[in-house]
């Protein structure tokens, strides 16, 4: 069946003049502070949309609060909930009363889900469940819509070489299985009636990503070597093949998602895969070092290939009890349906994560966490 294309136009930017609700993160920081919602506020206070941020009182201060990022007066309002407490969500849901509800909260590092199965199905799959549930109890079902954040995990060990909203889900962790819970959760409450959707997003990465995530712990560890500061970057699989875009392409498509006629869940990718291995070639490439493997298995490694020096080292304690090798997304319906495609490339990206960090030693201005722990 042929599909329209829903032609947006600058006036309709211009005139959203809608509220919007974010929640937020439990780790990882992909709430309201995080790097999804940090970019996700700035897209939608330029559209016009007073946005308001579901916090945790207890969570880490972002360095760069996507109010501050956006000045003073940026129509952000933050509030304190939880996604595990239902009487929090009911309250913020009554003040906010939003058009759009974009549900990002997670426990969203996937290693870290096997050591807090329990916690993650808590946040992941019924915090989901939590949010749509509230909806409903105030009787906001027939205005509001909602945007549940799932993830390319909920594929897990593919049968199929390029994964689309048809392609079965097998998940691999804890955190897979608790995002399919939400998933089939929205399915379910749009059958009921509820203007709900599911962004399938494969790994989307920035400047913002979490300390313990692998591309920020690879481009920090480039800043440092390239300062002089850190010797060897210490990594677990090498091997496994990640579709990595840029976080504010594809916040640009959970709210395409928000604006159609219709509810219907996407899948958003770039359609190319690289290694976790490509990844650090490329890194240290910016800093113009080539890096040259030696080595099989655990005992491989990265040196410099004109100095001989050892940059790069795995760590079998870094591997997942069970991993998913190999992800690569199409975005075909997305760009047929949406009007979407990504517009920064997996170099731009690598470039402009390096350079932030290699900045921000320069500067200071990010020191304690480009320094903090890793898992």
């Amino acid at each position: 069946m042929a599909r329209r294309l829903v032609a947006l136009t600058e006036r309709s930017y211009q005139s959203a003049n809608k509220t919007a609700l974010i929640t937020d993160s439990h780790h990882g920081k992909t709430g309201a502070d995080g790097q999804d919602g940090s970019y996700l506020c700035e897209l939608l206070v330029g559209q016009g949309y007073t946005v308001h941020g579901l916090v945790r009182h207890h969570s880490e201060v972002h360095s760069q609060k996507p109010s501050r990022r956006m000045g003073t007066g940026a129509a952000v309002q933050h509030h304190y909930g939880d996604v595990l407490d239902p009487f929090s969500l009911i309250k913020i849901l009554r003040l906010a009363s939003p058009d759009e509800v974009y549900h990002l909260a997670a426990q969203s590092h996937v290693g870290l889900s096997f050591s807090t199965s329990s916690y993650t199905s808590d946040v992941d799959a019924l915090g989901t469940l939590r949010v749509l549930e509230a909806i409903v109890a105030l009787g906001m079902e027939k205005r509001v819509r909602f945007y549940n954040a799932c993830s390319s995990e909920v594929f897990g060990d593919v049968k199929e070489r390029v994964q689309n909203e048809n392609t079965p889900f097998n998940p691999r962790s804890p955190y897979a299985v608790s995002k399919l819970y939400s998933y089939y959760t929205t399915v379910n409450f749009r059958d009921q009636g509820v203007f709900a959707v599911n962004g399938i997003l494969f790994n989307h990465e920035s400047p913002r990503r979490g300390m313990d995530f692998v591309t920020r712990k690879i481009s920090r560890a480039v800043a440092l070597i390239h300062h002089g500061r850190r010797c060897v970057l210490t990594l677990g699989n090498l091997n496994s093949y990640r579709d990595w875009g840029h976080a504010r392409d594809y916040v640009r498509g959970m709210w395409l998602m928000m604006q159609q006629p219709e509810p219907e869940d996407f899948v958003l990718a770039t359609g190319e895969t690289h290694s976790v291995r490509k990844f650090v070639e490329e890194a240290f490439r910016m800093i113009g070092i080539d890096i040259e493997w030696r080595g099989k298995g655990v005992s491989e490694v990265g040196v410099d290939a004109s100095t001989g020096r050892l940059l790069v080292q795995t760590d079998p304690a870094l591997y997942r009890p069970l991993d998913v090798g190999y992800l690569h997304g199409s975005p075909q319906k997305a760009k047929e349906v949406l009007g979407w495609k990504p517009e920064i490339t997996f170099q731009q990206l690598v470039r402009e994560m390096v350079m932030a960090d290699i900045r921000a030693l320069e500067d200071g201005s990010d020191l304690r966490a480009i320094e903090g722990p890793q898992l």
